[in-house]
């Protein structure tokens, strides 16, 4: 599912086509691209639940965007969210890229996935995933896809 995922993101995000809006030509699409087509239905739920988060007039979480919080992870989240993957977050969080309420936009996205295996680089696309379908997250949109195409070479100092 999350290969359906990144190759709708890359195919769609900057090119002039928009996401196709009939689901069975977009599932055609898919399909053609060699995709199954349980995994296709999958992807586009977790998508449709990616737009409801943010089309909510209510907040799903009990958390409010307040600054200096913890967040206390769930085993089940903590199983799927590495120490390297909840540190990122933090990260992301104390140079306000995510704000409490998108940080847990990510999570239940995360928490969605249906893939056994999931590191850093997976966080970092869902990360984008979700900037780029909050509005007025066009700068923290941004500054995410720099991190994730920016690759450092040698020390940093």
């Amino acid at each position: 599912m999350f290969d359906i995922l990144m190759y709708l993101f890359e195919t769609y995000i900057h090119s002039d086509a928009e996401l196709l809006v009939d689901q069975e030509e977009l599932t055609e699409e898919l399909t053609r691209a060699g995709f199954h087509q349980e995994e296709i239905y999958k992807a586009l739920d977790w998508l449709e639940k990616l737009a409801d988060l943010q089309n909510s007039d209510e907040n799903p979480y009990l958390c409010r965007d307040v600054q200096n919080s913890i967040r206390i992870y769930t085993q089940e989240e903590m199983t799927r969210l590495d120490t390297e993957c909840r540190g990122f977050l933090l990260y992301l969080e104390q140079i306000k890229l995510l704000s409490s309420v998108t940080r847990e936009m990510v999570i239940d996205r995360v928490m969605e996935l249906d893939n056994n295996e999931f590191d850093i680089e997976d966080l970092k696309w869902v990360v984008l995933m979700v900037l780029f379908n909050v509005p007025g997250s066009e700068n923290a949109y941004q500054q995410m896809e720099d991190l994730l195409f920016d690759v450092n070479e040698g020390p940093l100092h």
